[in-house]
């Protein structure tokens, strides 16, 4: 199980690593026009508009659709992309306001507001592993005489659409039940006062990867249950103190302890892939500190270490409860940021602001001590940390090689070593290595593999075998790709 989810957060690291640079154009967007959002400002809109195409949420289900399915797929083919926006596409649109009414003959205004909400994250990773799924099985599928147009890769699509049928008719019946249920639970903790602003702090993390915490958030945020908090904060029309509970507390979290916490995993990251995992780590950290958007960071590693996710969770939840109890309260129209920060800390109804500075200082010290602790003490493989020896030596020749005619004559000799298309079932590659996977151990040749001068070979069961190339094994692995398909 933690080997497949790990296979799903690397998965995500394709898509996951434009998000950053979507968040901070968004946010100088914002900063530039706080109150129009660029409605008196083309420079804002402009840089608002383009963020907003990749961050929001149907655009960043559609990226995990298409990442998942491409990187959770055995071969790195286009058609299992492809195959990851149908089945986005499909199941978007049969569970949407419209087609839902469509479909039940209701007015539009009475459908089930969880069907307004169905363009999730989640959804998108869900689209992207079933899709996955019938490119593995389908691919190579030969269909009769009569539909021989539709066979292997041409078939991966319409299976996809017809799977996803059957997902969206469960979703149908599930989806309103799990929505409306976080709405209760929303309303029901709100009546708890501190405690329950960090009960909401928590279950707001721990739901991101479902898209579902927009649930949670309408019940606080805006006036499902009369609550209303990010309005009556900016109008000033609430409770000094009171008003603002349930955005304060996410400030030190987002601003200090994440970056915390980015810091603390390229701290643990090995040493040859400090400089690479640096410039995903410090976007994600910048934009987190910068905009308060933080899922550019998470999706890095809440799949690839959720013990750290969970942790994340707890201290998001027990942030809120402090800056709850103490009454310390600043408000967000973006996200918890510092452009926010110094926006709303004028604001009426903030009360102690710059306490929340002093607690993200405590708090950057409590992620970046406990992430740090419990990545060495577990050996988790957050990104920079990702399988791979330290001790290994890379060739210089192979390190520096750029003829693509030695990268040919390498992946043959590998793929052959490796036992051909009849021992081969599957080859993927990460940042420094082939992981193959293969029917029969004893039919690889470890010594021909070992001539072409490659650092070393990693036997991880019976069917598993990783073949460390360095820094160029994608040219390897797309001249393995080209031998397969021939």
């Amino acid at each position: 199980m933690m080997n497949y989810l790990q296979r799903i957060g690397r998965s995500l690291m394709l898509p996951v690593a434009v998000l950053p640079a979507a968040a901070i154009l968004m946010g100088i967007g914002y900063w530039m026009d706080p109150s129009g959002w660029g409605e008196g400002n083309p420079v804002a809109a402009f840089l608002i508009a383009a963020g907003e195409s990749l961050v929001s949420g149907p655009s960043m289900g559609l990226l995990f659709a298409i990442g998942v399915a491409l990187g959770m797929a055995k071969e790195r083919d286009g058609s299992a992309a492809l195959s990851g926006l149908v089945a986005f596409l499909v199941v978007t649109h049969l569970l949407s306001t419209d087609s839902v009414a469509l479909l039940t003959s209701t007015d539009p205004e009475n459908v089930n507001a969880a069907f307004g909400s169905i363009q999730t994250q989640f959804i998108g990773i869900l689209s992207g592993i079933v899709a996955a799924m019938m490119y593995n099985r389908f691919s190579h599928v030969q269909l009769p005489a009569a539909f021989a147009f539709f066979s292997g890769k041409r078939l991966v699509p319409i299976m996809t659409a017809a799977f996803m049928l059957v997902i969206s008719a469960v979703l149908f019946i599930v989806w309103p039940f799990v929505y409306s249920g976080l709405v209760t639970f929303g309303t029901w903790i709100s009546n708890l006062h501190y405690v329950g602003a960090g009960v909401y702090g928590f279950f707001n993390r721990l739901l991101i990867p479902t898209g579902l915490h927009h649930a949670l958030n309408s019940v606080f945020w805006f006036d499902v249950a009369g609550i209303n908090d990010i309005a009556n904060f900016w109008s000033g029309s609430g409770e000094k103190g009171i008003t603002g509970m349930y955005q304060a507390g996410f400030f030190p979290v987002m601003m200090f302890g994440l970056p915390a916490a980015a810091l603390a995993m390229y701290h643990t990251a090995k040493t040859k892939r400090k400089k690479q995992t640096a410039s995903l780590l410090l976007a994600a950290g910048f934009a987190s500190f910068f905009t308060g958007v933080t899922e550019p960071f998470e999706f890095a590693f809440m799949f690839v270490a959720p013990v750290l996710y969970v942790i994340h969770a707890v201290l998001t939840g027990l942030s809120l409860a402090i800056a709850a109890y103490f009454q310390w309260t600043a408000g967000f129209g973006f996200s918890a940021g510092l452009i926010d920060f110094i926006l709303s800390s004028r604001l009426p109804l903030a009360n102690q602001p710059w306490m929340l500075l002093v607690q993200g200082l405590g708090f950057a010290v409590v992620y970046y001590a406990l992430f740090r602790f419990t990545i060495v003490k577990f050996n988790l493989m957050t990104p920079g940390r990702e399988e791979e020896n330290d001790e290994e030596k890379v060739p210089e020749d192979t390190e520096n090689a750029q003829d693509k005619s030695k990268y040919t004559a390498m992946a043959a000799m590998i793929y052959d070593g490796l036992g051909g298309d009849r021992n081969v079932v599957s080859i993927e590659n990460c940042v420094t290595r082939l992981r193959v996977e293969v029917k029969n151990m004893a039919q690889v040749d470890q010594t021909k593999i070992k001539r072409t001068g490659i650092p070393g070979i990693n036997v991880v069961s019976n069917h598993n075998i990783q073949v460390i190339i360095g820094p160029h094994v994608q040219f390897v692995a797309d001249e393995i790709e080209k031998i397969r398909t021939r």
